[in-house]
């Protein structure tokens, strides 16, 4: 009888320790639930940051951000990608690409398909790496060249005026290297506008007598015989329209809101309020590893966004910024003078744009400022 006895405890174990059909559901109902709130904020929070979808993750053991691209985003942001000084930049996107011809010519053309329609292009620099002459041709008796870049209009006749047209052209040293940087705005801008017109351009390089120079006298780094570092690009400087009206404080103001602030009693501050914290900044860390971005992402690898929490009790002080309008609410909370009316809410009254560097979809690096994303400080409103 004993071994039946054990038979049916030991099933009656199984019985208890097997969860139940309504916790099943309920665990992956929750599981489920959790995963679309996920993917809502995800999805959200790409919004913010003006895409629709996250670009591919890039295997990146071998690409490298341009230097220029990495130099101008420690220029304009700090080491947490907070914007400096808001006038540095031009507009609110920066954007490289990488020549798509690799033309033994000095002829290059850029996919610029990543731009929108509707994103303004204010500048457009072609940025070429000039090598020094070969040893045979150091000894040239030239001293300066005339370099010349044009818009292709024809492919087949490239190489008379009817198929070209001139963009940018001045006098470079034959001696010198070094980046060369010719501005061909005009051009992209017909390239955005209609994207069969882009042909690509062309350099050309003459004597200051108007005869053609040799290639080896003046030669230009290309990315099939030169390192990376030194491939020639496209570098668009642009603005999204995408700009928020900011909580900019006006110069001089010392950090403090506009207006004289209304006069209050001074009043002791009751027992309650006293142990409530007041209205401060706090840190609010955003990992973009944690979120699934680090792939893509060159630079910050995350941002302190900071947040306000806090109470705004009365009487307000100055230490809490508070506007005119909070001192009268809190005034009105305080005497009842009107049911309803809450104590002043502690808000960022002053945010911050970050800077974010990273590889597009076709493994483009693009740097882009968004406005109001730090809270810079709080108060009481």
């Amino acid at each position: 009888m004993l071994p039946a006895v054990i038979w049916i405890s030991a099933m009656m174990g199984l019985a208890i320790s097997r969860p139940s059909l309504n916790y099943l559901e309920n665990h992956f109902t929750v599981q489920n639930e959790s995963e679309e709130v996920r993917s809502a904020a995800i999805k959200r929070l790409l919004e913010v940051f003006g895409m629709e979808d996250p670009p591919a993750a890039l295997v990146r053991g071998h690409k490298q951000p341009p230097q220029y691209m990495l130099d101008l985003y420690n220029t304009i942001a700090d080491v947490d990608g907070v914007t400096k000084d808001p006038s540095l930049l031009e507009g609110n996107t920066v954007r490289s690409f990488f020549d798509k011809l690799h033309s033994d010519h000095v002829e290059f053309l850029f996919n610029m398909s990543t731009v929108a329609k509707s994103e303004k292009i204010l500048t457009a620099e072609l940025h070429l790496f000039k090598l020094r002459p070969q040893a045979s041709h150091a000894f040239n008796r030239h001293h300066f060249c005339q370099v010349s870049v044009y818009q292709v209009l024809d492919s087949s006749k490239k190489n008379v005026s009817q198929g070209k047209k001139l963009l940018s052209s001045r006098l470079v040293p034959i001696h010198s290297s070094g980046w060369e940087v010719f501005t061909i705005t005009q051009a992209v801008r017909s390239w955005t506008s209609d994207e069969g017109s882009n042909l690509g351009v062309l350099v050309s390089v003459r004597t200051l007598a108007g005869l053609q120079m040799d290639v080896k006298s003046v030669r230009f780094a290309s990315d099939r015989h030169h390192h990376h570092s030194k491939q020639p690009m496209l570098v668009l400087f642009t603005d999204d329209g995408r700009r928020a009206a900011s909580l900019e404080t006006p110069k001089g103001s010392d950090d403090s809101p506009v207006g004289a602030s209304l006069p209050f009693p001074s009043l002791p501050l009751p027992a309650a309020a006293r142990q409530k914290m007041p209205c401060q900044r706090l840190p609010l860390y955003v990992d973009f590893e944690e979120i699934g971005w680090s792939g893509w992402i060159v630079s910050p690898r995350g941002y302190n966004a900071y947040h306000c929490k806090g109470s705004c009790p009365f009487p307000l002080g100055q230490n809490m910024r508070p506007t005119n309008h909070a001192t009268v609410q809190s005034i009105i909370n305080a005497l009842k003078l009107t049911r309803g009316i809450e104590t002043p809410c502690c808000v960022p009254d002053k945010l911050f744009s970050i800077n974010l560097l990273y590889f597009d979809d076709d493994e483009n690096v693009v740097l882009k400022q968004y406005d109001d994303m730090v809270a810079g400080s709080c108060g009481c409103h």
